[in-house]
């Protein structure tokens, strides 16, 4: 899909309907004598009796009118979210004495108070909703998890000589955005085939206008060398032209026209411009062949289909723009596994077009509620019709049915790739002697160069893999810290994690037990327990672990009215914020400085550390537990490799924070801040390179050859780099 640079578009989700008949009065004040303490607040906190009187007092608040309402605990925290034509009917439902969900009840004993917002119409309440539960992760809604915005190609039209790149993010730029695209890799194949096809710049603008001479690109034909004049500016503008065609969907009419000019190039026996032609023709089928499933009647729509198995849901999603098959995603989005597929799918598309424009078509592979409301909610958003169905027959029921399979094969994936985590993470707590079986791991790691730019990084691991949304970074800011001190660094980290996550735990429902393991780093020191966090989801959408099974066994109940409710309890264990394990990548010296740490704060987590083996090798390393001699593992333990792996990564993930943080810093202080560069060398370098980032890039040899640069520093510069950075 085409368009040009828009400003952003507001919200969506869906909640359980009322079976009550609509009221014309308007909201009135409740009558002096009904005190909450009259209405049985008395009752223990936290019981279905007590949330009872409390939703019965909120809904003589309520208005008569559509809106949204937010379930609250008593620590502030929003339970559920949930929107309706009519509040005080909706919320009445909730206090009925029998025939709800034990799902449903659990909210409600939980529910201390409300809060409302009043909307002009049920679709606007549709849109404040989606936005709200995307914002607030309430839980005991379905959550989508996903916090990834969908890449785009970008045809630039600031410039006389369009660029074409990879984008994603806000669409400031002006020129033609084609997309979404399901990944980065499908991105970057059709970018790469299209500059094969039509020989437009990828440079930037500032590398463009320092050329003096075509680079490597135009050499390898993906360029036709604007910055040098290769081209003319009319012959470049029908290129761009040509492209903009292709991707807007005239592809046979690009492919035709390219296919005449091949000819005449033949018959006028101009054999090399014909081979030109040639090869552009070739990358434009190329494109077209890795696209797959390809739809002769479908010009814009997104697919989306629902598996379900084992307690779990998996929503496959399939792109079409242009007539052409632009990529697909699998989502886990997290839901009491008592819902429903359509029930599901009904929040999941709310939530998924929070913040991306919806195509015209949208097809389903199960019925939703409120499909029509949902419809009307997204044409109010994009201004245009939007169109939301359920095939039966013909090409788009054979779409539905491709992106069904795919669904079940992503989950059946899943389930065995979080199978073979658990139990990983089972024979990791036998070999260290964990008091069970960890949730939440937390690796740490400090890079810096002799001091500087010094960052010390966090990841997070689980039964789901990875955690990359809850990874951090810290930047080092003791002043009085000697550079290059490694444990001092650890220290500080560890200090700024943990008193940050003891300051958040006050407020959130916690108790403290003791930890009788090795492990601690005191005898007497206590840990906060599992906290109930809101940072649950996870980049490339993962899969969730199931909520507690105990709250069914028979036949499914419905929520109020009929209606559906959305999301159980998770599991506490699941959603907290605190470590079962830290690991430190480091010997004695780290081990020791991070339980010094958690001594002073009177924590008592299970702490490792992960010293590298002689020479460094992988393998060989050793391990330090408080209580125990240091060990090793056989070369082919599976804990050793899993360990190896959460090692890696919080290398990886230090050092690149690490270089983020040069790199800034070098565009502020200059090429000086390299040994042997002065004003005089920095000039040279730019003139040759043209832009920083051409001499971060460029070779030694194509260093060596500036003016001025000697073998010795050129050496340097590309040190500098490439590999200057160090991890502990």
């Amino acid at each position: 899909m085409s368009s040009t640079a828009k400003p952003d578009i507001p919200k969506p989700e869906i909640a359980p309907e009322a079976e009550v008949a609509e009221e014309d009065d308007e909201q009135s004040l409740p009558p002096p004598e009904d005190e909450p303490a009259k209405l049985r607040f008395d009752e223990e906190e936290g019981s279905l009796a007590a949330g009872r009187a409390t939703i019965v007092h909120y809904a003589k608040l309520a208005p008569s009118r559509p809106g949204v309402y937010r379930m609250i605990d008593g620590r502030g925290d929003v339970l559920y979210v949930g929107k309706a034509k009519n509040v005080r009917k909706r919320v009445q439902t909730y206090a009925r004495p029998a025939g709800l969900d034990t799902r449903i009840e659990r909210m409600i004993a939980a529910t201390r108070r409300l809060e409302f917002v009043v909307t002009r119409t049920e679709t606007e309440a549709l849109l404040l909703e989606a936005n709200l539960i995307k914002r607030l992760r309430p839980r005991f809604n379905v959550v989508l998890r996903d916090d990834k915005s969908f890449p785009y190609i970008l045809i630039t039209s600031d410039h006389w000589a369009p660029q074409i790149l990879k984008h994603r993010g806000a669409r400031t730029r002006p020129g033609h955005y084609y997309g979404p695209f399901a990944s980065v890799w499908a991105v970057n194949r059709t970018v790469n085939a299209l500059q094969r096809a039509f020989l437009l710049r990828s440079c930037s603008d500032p590398f463009f206008e320092s050329r003096t001479r075509p680079c490597l690109l135009y050499q390898i034909k993906r360029c036709s060398a604007p910055c040098t004049k290769e081209i003319e500016f009319q012959d470049y503008s029908a290129l761009v032209r040509e492209a903009n065609d292709f991707l807007s969907g005239r592809s046979k009419k690009v492919k035709d026209l390219l296919a005449d000019e091949m000819e005449k190039a033949s018959g006028g026996l101009d054999f090399e411009r014909a081979a030109i032609y040639r090869d552009r023709l070739a990358a434009l089928s190329a494109i077209q062949s890795h696209q797959g499933v390809n739809p002769r009647g479908v010009e814009e729509a997104d697919v989306f289909a629902i598996h379900q198995q084992g307690g779990f849901s998996c929503v496959e999603v399939f792109f079409f723009r242009t007539g052409q098959n632009w990529g697909n995603r699998a989502y886990f989005p997290k839901a009491d596994r008592s819902l429903l597929a359509g029930e599901v799918l009904s929040a999941f598309l709310a939530q998924f077009y929070d913040d991306k424009p919806p195509p015209r078509l949208i097809l389903i592979s199960h019925e939703i509620v409120d499909r029509a409301l949902l419809a009307e909610a997204l044409c109010t958003k994009v201004g245009r019709k939007i169109e939301i169905a359920m095939p039966s027959r013909g090409e788009k029921k054979d779409l539905v049915e491709h992106a069904l399979a795919n669904a079940r094969e992503a989950l059946g994936r899943k389930l065995a790739e979080t199978s073979s985590q658990e139990k990983l993470l089972r024979q990791l707590a036998d070999t260290f002697g964990l008091p069970r079986v960890p949730r939440r791991i937390e690796v740490y790691d400090n890079s810096h160069i002799q001091g500087s730019n010094a960052v010390g990084a966090m990841i997070v691991a689980g039964p789901e893999g990875f955690s990359k949304n809850q990874y951090r970074k810290f930047n080092i800011r003791s002043a009085d810290l000697t550079p290059g001190d490694d444990f001092a660094m650890m220290r500080e980290v560890l200090t700024r994690r943990f008193k940050r996550l003891l300051a958040e735990a006050p407020n959130k429902e916690q108790h403290v037990h003791l930890v009788a393991s090795p492990f601690v780093a005191e005898a007497d020191a206590v840990q906060p327990d599992r906290e109930r966090g809101h940072s649950n989801l996870t980049v490339a959408t993962p899969l969730p672990i199931p909520p507690p099974t105990s709250m069914h066994s028979g036949a499914r109940k419905r929520g109020p009215g009929g209606g559906r409710e959305e999301n159980a309890l998770p599991d506490t264990q699941d959603e907290s914020p605190w470590p079962d394990l830290v690991l430190i990548d480091g010997g004695q010296g780290q081990l020791t400085a991070a339980r010094e740490v958690l001594t002073t704060l009177g924590l008592a987590i299970p702490i490792a550390a992960i010293a590298k083996g002689p020479e460094r090798d992988a393998g060989r390393e050793t391990f330090f537990i408080p209580g125990r001699d240091s060990f090793k593992l056989p070369p082919r333990d599976p804990v050793l490799y899993f360990v190896e792996r959460l090692r890696d990564e919080a290398h990886r993930f230090a050092v690149g924070s690490h270089r983020a943080r040069r790199k800034r810093d070098l565009r502020e202080a200059g090429l000086q801040e390299i040994a042997g560069i002065g004003p005089t060398r920095k000039r040279a370098l730019l003139l040759h390179f043209g832009t920083l980032k051409a001499i971060e890039r460029a070779s030694l040899t194509d260093l060596k050859e500036v003016e001025g640069i000697s073998a010795e520093t050129a050496r340097r510069i590309y040190a500098f780099f490439h590999d200057g950075a160090t991890a502990t």
